[in-house]
Order: structure tokens, then sequence, then C-alpha cells
């Protein structure tokens, strides 16, 4: 089976490849150039060149190459052997670098091949030099065939784009990461959503030392590579206990960084990591993986929604992938696929997923729409009907005339990091950062950059950009030690879960992204021990955040109490507000589980009114969650409850926030 790399570019060598099936040969007596050595040598080396470049595929293109640039050496002035060298960096995804020697062979033979009009426009194409590629193109339409004009067509269309969206720049600085590339592919690049952690994939030469015939290069291993205390990415190491000695690929991570993707054989599988360790990776079922190719995917934060690329047929690289969903109901079963509709997927092909922690803004990569050419990077945004928006073209210079693929945005929104093959690359693919300035085009999708700077950003617009990032560590209160316990985060205004994760059970570290101006409960659990609860209300803002929360598990036994942290009620009143349900939800969870456990719910206040008040109004809010819970199912002589009113006080009453903290409701066991 076709590595990763090969699937995503061989759409395009084919299309290309139409073109390259007539004899160009390179004659001795032209080649041979009087009084220096070298000749025989170089026609050997022009010997296998040829050998391979006739066999017309992408791996034998990259072998042709090695030895035509050897030849080159000794002639560079020779018409069909520029020719030929420019081929194949057109045809294997490097056109850039064709365009010298396709003018040079074009300079002293104009007809040195009939399509040397056509792969001169793709190398001015990937050149942004637009308007020249246009006329080449058009030159060579005149003699092509009816599928040839098709793909003609297109890729004036491309140029047309790119001189659109050339004149809308970006303030963005592309940088090569050159920490993390190599001399050969490096391609996939995926982050977590604390952006602390990239997983990608590379061609480097790996232990095994074994090589892909199918185009010569080492197989595809996995690498990690994480954040220093500088904030620097660190020198990738190889995830030995997941690569193989065939291909291994990531091409999705879930947000906690605990899960990833992985393509092998035209399929898509998943490990997760158990303290430090990742489990043997198991096959999505048959809802996911088809007899198509699967290429991509992304969880959404709550790990209950699945997108994914399918649709390239074994055997049939010219057929279009596109972008599917899945949801996974309570029983841990997926739902039969469905496919985005039509203004998300393309008539070319969709790959590329990344989803952003706000669970509705997914960036991917297509050859359709807007393209400049192959591959360009896109966000849509899915409505509150459950529509997508139009994909929305990221734009110069993140996109460019060639293949530019796996975006992934850091959560200060400031950063995004994607893979592409550019004059600068080490190699071929390479991983690049993408730096904006100012307020950036994630942000507001209807404005670029340069506009948005002048511009002030709606409360509407930062609530849907920043990110918080929270994070920690989940520990055993009487030991310390660290464990490994279920997270779920909630929007309290409308009760979902919108994020799910573990804590590591060796280092007990969690992390959580969520977008701001909203108020979220946090629910940590673990058998044998209360659940934890905290609330964040964080207000809207446009600066990225870190908040920093460890938790401490308390066993679940006699005496030991828990604060409800998410139970609201009304100004003065024992009225429980609506927000309250899921904390309220997880009390009736925890006492099912437990039958034989009885409580006392407490209700306590701050100091402001008099003490009558105050003890009334604590009982009548004990009294009121009491009810909840005995209207959902819990015996009325399980629960017993008490109002202190200010008299247990867990921190002075001298400041607003102090207060808010002496106003609780708190569960206490009272027998097991």
């Amino acid at each position: 089976m076709f590595s990763k790399a090969l699937i995503i570019s061989i759409l395009t060598f084919l299309a290309f490849n139409v073109y390259s099936q007539q004899e160009v040969k390179i004659k001795r007596q032209e080649f041979k150039i009087s009084g220096k050595s070298g000749t025989s040598q170089a026609l050997r080396e022009i010997k296998y060149g040829d050998f391979y470049y006739n066999a017309h595929t992408l791996g034998t293109y990259l072998k042709a190459l090695k030895y035509y640039l050897k030849a080159e050496k000794y002639n560079g002035s020779n018409s069909e052997l520029n020719y030929k060298i420019g081929v194949c960096y057109v045809e294997t995804n490097m056109a850039f670098k064709a365009l010298p020697y396709l003018e040079k062979s074009y300079k002293r033979k104009k007809d040195v091949a009939k399509d040397i009009d056509f792969y001169l426009a793709r190398a001015y194409q990937s050149d942004y030099k637009f308007k020249k590629a246009i006329g080449f193109y058009n030159k060579y339409k005149s003699i092509a065939d009816l599928k040839q004009i098709d793909i003609i067509t297109k890729h004036i269309q491309e140029c047309r784009n790119g001189i659109k969206l050339m004149k809308d720049t970006n303030v963005v600085t592309i940088e090569n990461l050159n920490v993390l590339n190599s001399e050969y592919n490096d391609y996939g690049c995926l982050i977590s959503a604390d952006g602390k952690k990239m997983f990608f994939t590379s061609r480097r030469p790996n232990i095994t030392g074994d090589i892909d015939p199918d185009d010569d290069l080492p197989y595809e291993d996995i690498y990690i590579s994480q954040k220093d205390s500088n904030n620097q990415w660190s020198k990738p190491k190889d995830l030995l206990s997941l690569n193989t000695p065939t291909h291994d690929d990531v091409v999705g991570v879930s947000h906690d960084g605990n899960t990833l993707i992985l393509y092998k054989d035209g399929d898509l599988y998943y490990s997760e990591k158990i303290n430090d360790n990742w489990t043997s990776p198991k096959k999505f079922p048959s809802q996911i993986n088809s007899k198509e190719i699967e290429s991509s995917a992304c969880f959404t934060p709550d790990g209950l929604t699945l997108y994914f690329v399918r649709g390239k047929e074994p055997g049939n690289p010219l057929s279009n992938s596109d972008i599917y969903v899945v949801h996974k109901d309570s029983t841990g079963k997926w739902s039969e696929p469905q496919k985005l509709p039509s203004n998300v997927n393309s008539d070319y092909d969709e790959d590329g997923l990344f989803m952003l922690s706000d669970g509705k803004t997914l960036y991917f990569a297509s050859k359709g729409h807007n393209s400049m050419g192959g591959y360009d990077i896109f966000k849509t945004v899915k409505q509150d009907n459950g529509s997508f928006s139009d994909p929305e073209n990221l734009g110069y210079p993140i996109n460019s005339p060639n293949d530019d693929i796996y975006f992934c945005l850091a959560p200060n929104k400031m950063v995004g990091y994607f893979t592409s093959i550019r004059p600068n690359s080490k190699g071929g693919t390479d991983i690049y950062q993408a730096d904006l300035y100012g307020e950036n085009l994630f942000l507001n999708s209807e404005d670029n950059l340069i506009a948005a700077i002048t511009e002030p950003v709606s409360e509407a617009n930062v609530e849907e950009a920043v990110m918080i990032v929270i994070s920690g560590k989940v520990l055993d209160q009487e030991t310390g030690k660290p464990m490994e316990a279920d997270i779920v985060v909630v929007d309290n205004k409308t009760n979902k879960i919108i994020y799910r994760t573990k804590s590591n059970g060796k280092t007990g570290d969690y992390s959580v992204t969520v977008p701001s101006g909203k108020n979220y409960a946090m629910l940590i659990s673990k058998s044998g021990y209360l659940f934890h609860s905290e609330n964040f209300d964080l207000v809207s803002t446009d600066t990225y955040q870190e908040v920093n929360k460890n938790v401490d598990l308390k066993s679940a036994e006699v005496n030991n109490t828990v604060t409800l942290n998410n139970v609201f009620f009304e100004f003065g009143s024992a009225v429980i507000q609506k927000y309250s349900e899921t904390e309220l939800n997880k009390v009736v969870e925890f006492m099912k589980q437990n039958p034989q456990m009885k409580v006392e719910i407490s209700g306590h206040t701050d100091n402001i009114g008099t003490y009558e008040q105050n003890m009334t109004l604590s009982k009548q809010r004990a009294d009121a969650v009491a009810n909840y819970l005995i209207n959902h199912g819990i015996s009325a002589d399980r629960l017993v409850t008490k109002g202190y009113g200010y008299t247990k006080p867990i921190v002075p009453n001298d400041t607003p926030e102090h207060r808010q903290k002496n106003r609780r409701v708190e569960f206490k066991i009272l027998e097991m």
C-alpha cells in the first residue's frame, strides 16, 4: 500500500503524467562537449536516468532526477537534458525548482518537446508568475486533447485565484522549523490543544534502514516534539513503540494529546497513551474504515464526534476524497457516516483535518474551491443549525501554488503550523510555522489581517477565537500520589460536555483548552473517590491565558466532604438555576453507583444579613438540592439536610471573592 505522502501527491502526479508519454532522446553527438572529459560517465548517468524516467511513476521520476543532475554537471546547456530535469521536478511536486531548467531548454530549442509549454506553465505557476503561466497554458491548450483541456482549464483558474489572493496579502511571517525538519520529507504536523506537543511523520532514515521501493525513500515513522521551558520545540524523538518496519503515519491527535489517529494500509487506527506508554494500534470500526482509502481524521474536544476523509479507491488514484462525520452514542458505537455538504466538499480532493478546541471550527486542505494550486488550506465553521459556512481560503503567504496541508493552530491563535514544500525546504516537504501579527485572520472571517489591524475586535469574535488552557495535576489528597482520573468539562449554560480527557496516571498531569467568555464546570472522578468539581467563569478576553489548578481527590469514606462548586441559586433565594443540572446529575450518578451511601447536604452563606436569615436560606438551599436528588431517583431516607448559615466559613468574609467561596453547598458522606 502506498505511503500517505504518495496518496497526497499521486493525483497531482497522474494529472501531469498524461503529458509525459512522448519520447525525448538525448543524442550523444549533441550532448558531447569537444575536449571535455567525462562524456562516457555522463552518458551512463543519462542511460540510468532514462530507464527510470520512462517508467513514468512518482518514485521513478525521483530516481531519474538523481542521475540526470549528475549528467547535468558535465553539460548544463543540453536542451533535452534540461527539459527532463524540469519534468522530473514538476512530476515530483517541486515545480519551483524546474523553472531555470525549463527556461534554459526552451530558450535553446522551443520545440524540444510538444508539452514544453505545459511544463513551463506549471513552473511559472509554482513561482507565482501567474500571468506568464496562463499564457503558456493557453498556448498548449491549442494542441491538447479534451481530457488535457479540463486539467489545463483548472490550472488557469488556479492562476486567476492566485492573482486575486496575492492582492490580499496577510501580515504573516513564515518560518521553516529547522529543529523539526530533516533532509527528507517531514509532514503531517499535529498539535495538542494546549500547544505543547507536536506529532508528525517523517521519511528520514529509521532504525530498520528499510527503503520503500515505490519511491526509494525510507519508510514513514512517527515523531514527537515538545515545548521546553523556553517555549521552544525540542529535538524530535522517534515514537519507537508505534513505529514498525513499514509505513507508520500519524494523521490525527485528540485535543488532550492522549489519543493518536494513525493511517496504515488505507485504513485509520487509533492508539491511546496510558501513563507513558502507547497502546498497540486498534482499527476503527467498519462505519469509518471501508474498501476505499481513509486518510485523515480529527476528534471534537468531547471525543464524541469524528471527522474523517474517505474517497480514494485502491487502484484508482484519480477518485476524489471527501470529508465525512460520525458520532459516538452512549454505548460507544459510532453512527453511520454522513458526507459534509457540497459547499465544503469540492469536486476535488480534501484532506488534512484539524478541529479547533471550540468544537466547530474545522481547518482542512483542498485542491478545489479557490485554491491557487495543489492543496490550499481552508477553514469552515459549523453553525448552530448544523450547517457549515462556506470555506475560507487562508490566503497568501500561508497558501502557495504548491501543496499546503495539515494546518493546526496554537491556542493563542497567533501561531499556526502547516506542511509545505518551498524553495527553503531542507529536503522535500517541511513543517512551517506561521507567525501572525496584530489581529489575525482566524479571528474574523470577513476581514484580512491588514484591515483587522485598524479595526476593533468585537466581543463575539473574541469569545470565538481566544482559548484558555487549564492545566494542573490530579493527586490523592492523603498520599499526594499522582492519579489517573476522568475529566469532563461542561458548558454550564447549555449543559453540554465540550471536553473529555484523563489525567496521566504516572505524573497526574492534565490539560484542557476551552474558549473564553463562558462559565464551565470541570468534573473529576475516579472509582473509590469522591468526585471533585471546579467552576471556571472565564470572561471574554482578547489575550491568551493559562490557568493552573491542581486537584486533590478525597477517598469515598465517611466524613469526607466535597463542595458542589457548580450549584447556583437565584439571588437571595433557594431556587436552583438551570446551570446547576450538570453537577446535580453527577451527584445522582455517584449515589446510584454507591447505593448504600447516606449523605448530608449542607447549605452555607456569607456573613451578609442576619443570623436568622442566613440559617433559613442555607437550610432552604440544602433542601432544594435534596429535592432535586429525590426527584431523580434517590431515596429520601438516604439524605439529611442541614443549614449552617455563616457559622462554618472556609475563608474569612473579608472580600467579595472570599464571601463567594463561603456561599456554597456541600456533600458529606455519613454512612457507606
